[in-house]
């Protein structure tokens, strides 16, 4: 069938049964990406397929661990900065299309991750199977970039499983399990990664039809009048989340949608420019990047074995319990260390709540709870790969553990502390092995937030370093590599903005006045909101430690505050009272007018302080800067981080900003070293 044609990432195979198997498997990539060049053998293919039918067609992946991973986004920025998006999606929907269009039953087989471009490649086939492999994921997390699904996503989804159930998908980006995903009606089968392909030609030998009232319910909700009924209820509760001027793709997404009519020609049409005018934005070009940055993060951890298996850490506080039990998700066996055994059981059942919550069965449960272990004897020590020390915020007694535990451990094990703040200069001084002596910084909550902190000391063996990166990929968390010095690269930015913005609050302005503001500049939580959901005990502490190396002061009335208990969430009030773990926030009268700069106030400094890391060092570049910062606090992704940002805004102008703050409200605003950088200039 295929006689004269020479593919360089498809193969093809007609078996005796009549049915084509087409695997992708992408030459010199490690994971199926679809670029012009897998596209146009496509083409070929499907062009050969539509004059010589066979019995059916399965598509396939030739790699382990994936179906396809969606669209290149290389070579999707090459396109937007040549102005040849629109072509670019255009041609993508005609290959689909015409593998819609096929004569036969097509069916794609899904095993592992299929995103974006690989689950419209899917939707373009009759048919879909799946693994029940945990690996597999369906999505398409186009918005994500910035964007919207323009292989027919948007097209082809709600006219499958139904208006109400397609749009949230691609308005949140969020994957779907195997079992997710035949419950929704996105796949058709389900079966074992070995008898994917027979499940496949199965289906085709056997087709099914969809349940009547699933395609009546997909039908019905993309009637006309339905489509206008519907479309401002989402737009009313996408515009709860986001705004659409810093994140318009949802909007657009639903506007596709209401606009598209029965003809799916009209609605790719429809989808095409959309997504060809959304990739023009600077919200595009800034999460582009974003996932970039990600990219070089992860990148950070490859080539390199972490040499580690087992681990120990002391401290069953939030940090110390939720890091172990984190890691024995991962698959690590871990060891948890404290006082006595009341300290860790609160640990061990906030594990269990983290194993249900992303393991689901009691069978996948079991071998992992089985990982994480109570020592409150310590005698994990000895057997430990990594040992990581997450007590609390005090000097003298981390040093002190340091010299009692460093003697039981191994010749090659690692010793981390977790300390947001101390300078690994003041505690390895009671460190004999100081190559193998670093930080491990993890964010609040352990399971959310992605970012580590590889905090350096000059001492710090190379190799050590990479088997600490190593570790980072492994337990499937983002590393930065930042120096030692007080409050490391990501509480060094942060708390200029939190402590501003309780001097604010101090001042009389509305706690909900201050998170709405922030909210507005793009920030994910308000300063007080994140200042209760971090702890002030925790706020109060780093405070003290970065605001003496910064010359800042920790606002009146905190401290009173923590002696009352009152330390946040954890403890059910502190700025805020909360109540099943949401902040109630008391109402705002609505005469009141907050003061015109409050934005200005709090964002400036951690811009300011985000150049006087560049300039002192503490990253190694830019955009390590950046990564760290929107990965370590959510700082508004839209924007690129805070050296784009004042890229994109101009450094002339903001400095400027913190000359007027200065001279307004004092020299913390003052302009610090750096802002005359190269690194600062627009790109």
């Amino acid at each position: 069938m295929f006689e004269g044609l020479r593919f360089s990432h498809w193969q093809t195979d007609t078996g005796a049964d009549g049915i084509t198997v087409l695997t992708l498997d992408r030459a010199g990539a490690s994971v199926n990406a679809l670029n012009r060049a897998v596209l146009d053998e496509l083409a070929q293919i499907v062009e050969r397929l539509s004059f010589e039918p066979p019995k059916g067609v399965v598509i396939r992946s030739g790699k382990p661990n994936g179906f396809i991973a969606g669209a290149d986004i290389r070579e999707f920025e090459t396109y937007e900065k040549q102005g040849g998006v629109l072509a670019s999606i255009e041609n993508g929907q005609r290959v689909f299309q015409n593998l819609a269009r096929l004569r036969c039953p097509t069916v794609a087989a899904i095993h592992g991750f299929c995103m974006g471009g690989g689950t419209e490649l899917s939707l373009a086939c009759r048919y879909r199977v799946a693994s029940r492999d945990p690996s597999t994921k369906i999505g398409l997390p186009e918005v994500n970039l910035g964007i919207h699904p323009g292989w027919g996503g948007t097209a082809r989804l709600p006219r499958l499983i139904g208006a109400p159930e397609a749009l949230p998908i691609m308005l949140t980006g969020r994957a779907l399990s195997a079992e997710a995903a035949r419950s929704l009606g996105v796949v058709d089968a389900l079966s074992s990664p070995e008898l994917l392909l027979a499940t496949a030609k199965e289906l085709i030998a056997h087709p099914r039809a969809r349940p009547l009232v699933q395609r009546a319910t997909a039908w019905a909700t993309n009637l006309w009048p339905v489509r206008q009924i519907l479309a401002p209820i989402m737009r009313k509760q996408t515009a709860a989340k986001v705004r659409p001027d810093q994140y318009p793709a949802p909007f657009a997404l639903i506007e596709v949608w209401r606009r598209g009519g029965s003809n799916i020609v009209q609605r790719l049409k429809l989808e095409a420019r959309s997504v060809a005018k959304l990739a023009q934005t600077p919200t595009c070009r800034n999460l582009v990047r974003v996932y970039f940055l990600q990219e070089r993060l992860k990148g950070l951890g490859a080539g390199s074995d972490a040499q580690i298996q087992r681990v120990h850490v002391v401290g069953a506080g939030v940090m110390g319990g939720d890091i172990a039990a984190w890691c024995a998700l991962r698959g690590f066996d871990v060891t948890l260390q404290d006082r006595e055994m009341k300290f860790i059981q609160p640990a061990l059942d906030r594990a269990q709540e983290l194993f249900a919550k992303r393991l689901k069965t009691p069978e996948r449960i079991a071998p992992v709870a089985a990982k994480l272990k109570a020592d409150v004897d310590g005698k994990g020590i000895a057997d430990a790969d990594l040992v990581i020390e997450a007590i609390f915020e005090n000097l003298e007694a981390k040093q002190d553990l340091y010299r009692k535990t460093e003697p039981a451990m191994k010749a090659t094990a690692l010793l981390a502390t977790n300390t947001s703040s101390i300078p690994l200069d003041e505690l390895r001084t009671a460190v004999n092995a100081r190559e193998r002596f670093l930080g491990l910084h993890y964010f609040n909550p352990v399971a959310q937030m992605p970012l580590v902190e590889i905090v350096r000391q000059d001492q710090l063996g190379a190799a050590n370093e990479k088997h600490a990166f190593a570790f980072c990929k492994a337990i499937d968390k983002l590393p930065v590599p930042v120096k030692g010095t007080p409050g490391f690269l990501v509480n060094r930015i942060l708390m200029p903005y939190l402590l501003e913005a309780l001097r604010l609050f101090k001042e009389g302005v509305p706690g909900p006045v201050l998170d709405k503001a922030a909210k507005k500049f793009g920030m994910p939580m308000g300063p007080i909101e994140l200042a209760d959901t971090v702890g002030l005990d925790v706020c109060a502490s780093v405070g003290k430690e970065v605001g003496e190396f910064l010359g800042l002061d920790i606002p009146d009335g905190l401290d009173d505050l923590i002696k009352d208990g009152k330390r946040g969430k954890k403890t059910g009030e502190g700025l805020y009272k909360w109540e099943n773990g949401k902040a109630v926030k008391p109402e705002v009268d609505p005469k009141y007018q907050a003061p015109p700069d409050i934005i200005e106030r709090m964002i400036s400094p951690m811009l300011n302080e985000a150049v006087a890391c560049l300039h002192d060092g503490v990253v190694d570049d830019a955009d390590l800067l950046d990564a760290g910062v929107i990965f370590g606090t959510g700082f508004a992704p839209f924007r690129g981080g805070p050296i784009q940002y004042i890229r994109s805004e101009g450094a002339d102008k903001i400095k400027a900003q913190l000359e007027i703050l200065a001279a307004r409200y004092g020299k913390r605003f003052e302009p610090k070293s750096g802002w005359d950088s190269a690194a600062l200039a627009a790109n």
